[in-house]
């Protein structure tokens, strides 16, 4: 027994080394628990010190930046108007939905962009762009929201949804109906970043709408307002407590167009359901009266931020509604160059009163025979009658007689080969071959049977619609050509040039053109009664008559043509009109007959009642959705 107890013994004896082991560990812990809350405690006061003591300014400032909300306010874009003062282009009141990247939170993006029927990697890469920027740069998400849009903003919207979701007001651009002018207003858009890294729009910040095209464009700088400002204070749920200050916005500059709203309508209706160009100018100010481009595109799709889905069918459209016909079409003039070839060779005395040509319907020059259009021929012809009726054996001699360097040079003297310097973007040059043409831009010389071609419109030559209008209102004009423009400047501007054209040669240029319509021409039928137009069909082919045949497809025919002005003395106005795959230069006449008789019986009527008549595209002025509140 006194050995069982033995070995208990030091178990249960205090002081023994176990409960020394046990009171040692449970002193290291209250040791470290009592550091630890020592270091807590410096390093709280630390950061109190930092805070109240060394940069008090700096968290003073943070803490009242989390209190004050600064929103823009959005300066409306001015008004575009017609030369009669009737609003082509409005402005909409909206709001505008953005994405304040102070409270961003890169959870919330997927719902945001569900909510709002928005692609969310395109939300997630417009983010990422923005990613550089200071962050109060907010990012435009959305404009014109839809009743379901609108009420999930309204439900999510603040500290206990997505705080970074805004509403401001906003001006919406809205535009005719129907593409009515879509290429000479063009449209506004979001800026982009190549945009912003070029100098044209240095000034401009990121999420700008500016204009993409058009009048919009072009004076763009006009059309902008100033943004303002409205600073708020908030609580801590974001809700609005006191508005602070309010920095209104400067709107935007109405700006006054030369179009005459009722001769655009008119123009638009006759190319509906065509592809090409009308431009009707003033040719002793260059006002531009008309100006159209079909097919077009709706303006008011990208007024709300299209989609980079509906951009990518616009331009993949095989007919390019994108495409300005009237600036960019650069294509074969066909005969409506006679009247140019015409001048030349009166001007040089290539030819003269007495000079004629037979024609039995084609000719041969250089191993090459030459057809003409009508295939039994004109019979012998002079200047008026090849002009008439248009001959081209007539002048395929004259062509021979001049030289492809005269024709050049006469061709550059009435506007062509260069920019007309219109007041809109992106005017294309079009081409007037010459020997050091082929040879800078083919290295090869000039062969004379190339010049046959050209001398009636065809061959390497090629026009855009507002260069012949400049061209043939130039010459219809005594030679004094006037820059084009949709916006008259402020101060008259001088000619861009005084051709010096013998007046005698002028006027038998007139006449053909006058015989043309009113006599024995090739557009006999869009004669105007009362009225004397003055004109020149041309047919530009696109293929052989055997490739033709062969392709079987209205997009081979040829181009139509036409240009005229009335009166044949001091016109007032000329049209060029251009139907791609027309087919003949008669079948664009009653194009241009119908803009110019539009002008006269508006003049006719305002000089009876004093007043302006009642317009014409009232209709296509109705903004879209009109009378329906729509936030």
């Amino acid at each position: 027994m006194r050995y069982l107890r033995a070995e208990k013994e030091p178990d249960l004896a205090p002081g023994r080394p176990f409960f020394r082991d046990e009171a040692k560990f449970a002193a290291g812990k209250i040791a470290a628990f009592q550091y630890f809350t020592l270091a807590v405690f410096i390093y709280l006061l630390l950061g109190y010190w930092d805070l109240q003591v060394l940069n008090e300014e700096f968290y003073l400032e943070k803490a009242q930046q989390n209190q004050i909300k600064s929103l823009p306010i959005l300066a409306p874009r001015g008004k575009i108007l017609d030369r009669d003062g009737r609003v082509i282009v409005d402005n909409h009141e909206s709001y505008r939905l953005i994405l304040s990247r102070d409270n961003l939170r890169p959870a919330h993006l997927r719902p945001i962009a569900l909510g709002l029927n928005i692609d969310p990697a395109e939300l997630e890469a417009k983010v990422h762009r923005y990613r550089n920027q200071p962050t109060y740069f907010a990012i435009p998400l959305k404009e014109e929201l839809s009743p379901d849009e609108l009420a999930f903003v309204e439900a999510f919207r603040g500290a206990n949804g997505f705080p970074e979701l805004e509403l401001i007001k906003s001006q919406y651009r809205v535009y005719p109906k129907d593409g009515l002018a879509a290429h000479l207003l063009g449209y506004v858009g979001e800026i982009s970043d190549a945009e912003l890294n070029s100098p044209e729009w240095a000034h401009h910040n990121p999420g700008d709408l500016i204009g993409k095209a058009g009048v919009e464009r072009y004076y763009n700088d006009q059309l902008s307002g100033i943004d303002g400002q409205r600073q708020v204070r908030v609580d801590n749920r974001m809700n609005t407590r006191e508005v602070l200050g309010v920095k209104e916005a400067i709107p935007g500059r109405n700006l006054k167009l030369t179009i005459d709203l009722d001769l655009q309508v008119v123009a638009e209706l006759a190319m509906e359901g065509k592809r090409g160009a009308v431009v009707a100018l003033d040719p002793r100010s260059g006002d531009v009266l008309a100006l159209v481009s079909r097919p077009a595109f709706d303006p008011n799709r990208f007024a709300s931020r299209i989609s980079a889905r509906e951009f990518s069918e616009l331009v993949q459209d095989p007919y390019r509604p994108l495409f300005n016909r009237a600036l960019q079409a650069q294509l074969a003039p066909g005969s409506t160059f006679k009247p140019i070839m015409a001048l030349a060779a009166l001007e040089t005395g290539a030819i003269d009163d007495s000079f004629t040509v037979h024609c039995s319907g084609g000719a041969t020059w250089y191993g090459r025979y030459f057809k003409c259009h009508r295939r039994g021929g004109h019979g012998t012809v002079n200047l008026k009658t090849a002009i008439a009726q248009s001959c081209d054996v007539f002048f395929y001699a004259v062509g021979n007689r001049l030289g492809i360097d005269t024709i050049a040079s006469y061709a550059e003297l009435v506007g062509l080969g260069a920019k007309t310097g219109i007041d809109l973007p992106g005017e294309k040059e079009g081409v007037v071959p010459s020997s050091k043409w082929k040879i800078r831009t083919q290295r090869e010389k000039w062969y004379a049977g190339e010049t046959i071609s050209v001398a009636i419109g065809q061959g390497a030559l090629t026009v855009t619609p507002i260069q012949l209008a400049y061209a043939i209102g130039g010459i219809a004009n005594g030679g004094v050509f006037m820059r084009p423009h949709v916006v008259r400047p402020e101060q008259p501007e001088p000619p861009v040039r005084k051709a010096g054209f013998d007046a005698e040669n002028v006027r038998k240029v007139v006449d053909g053109m006058c015989a043309v319509v009113n006599g024995w021409g090739t557009a006999a039928a869009s004669r105007i009664p009362g009225i004397e137009m003055c004109g020149k069909t041309g047919t530009a082919q696109l293929a052989s008559n055997e490739l033709l045949r062969l392709k079987n497809s209205e997009d081979w025919h040829d181009n139509a043509w036409f240009v005229g002005f009335a009166p044949g003395t001091n016109p007032e106005i000329v049209v060029a009109v251009l139907w791609e795959n027309g087919a003949h230069g008669d079948m664009a006449a009653p194009i241009a007959r119908d803009v110019i008789k539009a002008y006269f019986d508006k003049k006719a009527r305002m000089q009876k009642l004093a007043q302006p008549p009642a317009s014409l595209a009232a209709a296509w002025l109705t903004p879209p959705g009109a009378g329906k509140e729509n936030r």
